[in-house]
């Protein structure tokens, strides 16, 4: 017999395994909390489908690992007049550095010209701090000046009357010495790009075809109406960035042109525009830092052998390509993944209210009876009537009442 008891017993603990389960509700009759859950309970509601999903998008699948290629075409001529070179026409071989369309490059806008030098002797630059001397004991020789242009020679060269002057150095003579600045605002930058999102195998180009094949010569980028126009305007990129185009043609400086593209693939693909940021970034602090410079030389060779050069200081605006990119397409599994935390919250509001009910609230005790039920295991199960036809909440209240 005792056998028998102990397997139905393990018989019932496993089909009770099967017994479905479910939470009791208590419905508090109070105002307050019943306006502070359903405000909880909307504003959670509010920000996952007003910001969650409408703003951020967050039912879709993100892709920012951008692929993308830049090639960049100048256009645009200038003359110059000078009495070291005479006149001269300036184009794209001539003031873009380097020359091949990369994503960075550099536009000559401004230049010292220094032509037919040639190695030997002669004065330091009264501009160079270190060149200064007033007797030959300041100029040791085989030294560098520093920040100068060569080496001292031992001799220093002043003008009659004056107290002072400068050290002899050897070197490419003579030094650097005209300012000549050339027009380049009208020259236009052709910006080709390539992107591509390998998650969706998503691939597009910031130029659209068009059956105008003369379109591209004649049309300038706007915005609004000309979106997939990348020709600029070297005079339109500086103003974009709220800086003038002369200061900048005199001292150079340097210019970020990002390239940003947002797309959402459960769109037409025709909305994946690019937009294009323009910002100066050689900007701080320091005015003496500010701008952009460097020299380079053309040499030559007369008919005797020697070697001569022209050298160019060069100012102008350093041109640098960004690309950045993010794509999204919808997925099931971030929309679900959202959900349940949105679900969540609104958990959390109900425990909210839970807890202010039952020890904020006046009749806080009076509730805290309702919300929990103490179930006492009785070893005397005599006490519990027999009749199957009673529940188990009749038995338990019949025994509670009995004492």
């Amino acid at each position: 017999m005792a056998s028998n008891s102990c397997k139905s017993k393990i018989l019932s603990n496993v089909l009770s395994c099967l017994n479905y389960k479910t939470g009791k509700f208590i419905i508090a009759e109070s105002k307050r909390v019943g306006t502070l859950y359903r405000v909880i309970q909307l504003s959670i509601i509010g920000y996952l489908v007003g910001y969650v999903f409408l703003s951020k998008k967050s039912y879709q699948a993100k892709e920012e690992s951008i692929q993308s290629a830049v090639i960049t075409k100048l256009k645009g001529v200038a003359v110059t007049n000078t009495a070291e070179s005479g006149r001269m026409v300036w184009e794209p071989v001539d003031y873009v550095i380097p020359p091949q369309g990369d994503a960075v490059f550099f536009i000559v806008t401004n230049f010292i010209e220094t032509p037919n030098q040639k190695l030997g002797n002669c004065a330091e630059s009264p501009d160079v701090p270190d060149g200064h001397c007033k007797g030959d004991k300041d100029c040791a020789k085989g030294e560098s000046v520093k920040t100068g242009h060569g080496f001292r020679t031992g001799r220093c060269l002043r003008d009659n009357g004056k107290s002072s002057g400068t050290c002899e150095i050897y070197s490419w003579c003579p030094i650097e010495s005209c300012h000549q600045p050339q027009e380049a605002e009208n020259f236009t930058i052709f910006i080709k790009n390539f992107i591509r999102f390998p998650k969706f195998s998503f691939s597009k180009a910031n130029v659209q075809d068009t059956a105008d094949k003369y379109h591209l010569k004649k049309c300038h980028y706007d915005e609004l109406l000309e979106p997939y126009c990348p020709i600029f305007r070297l005079g339109d990129i500086v103003y974009r960035t709220g800086h003038s185009f002369q200061d900048m043609v005199l001292r150079g400086g340097s210019i970020g042109i990002l390239i940003k593209w947002k797309c959402d693939l459960d769109r037409d693909h025709s909305e994946c525009k690019p937009r294009y940021n323009f910002t100066r970034i050689d900007i701080n602090a320091s005015r003496e830092s500010t701008g952009f410079n460097f020299r380079h030389a053309r040499y030559y060779k007369n008919e005797s052998g020697e070697v001569y050069r022209t050298q160019f200081k060069v100012y102008g605006i350093r041109i640098n390509i960004m690309v950045h990119g993010k794509a999204g397409k919808f997925c099931i599994i971030p929309t679900v993944i959202n959900i349940g935390s949105g679900l969540a919250c609104i958990g959390g509001g109900t425990w909210l209210c839970d807890w202010i009910l039952l020890y904020l609230m006046k009749k806080r005790e009076f509730y805290k009876d309702w919300k929990f039920e103490n179930v006492k295991k009785y070893e005397d199960t005599k006490q519990i009537p027999e009749d199957s036809s009673l529940t188990y909440h009749q038995r338990f209240n019949h025994d509670r009442a009995a004492g």
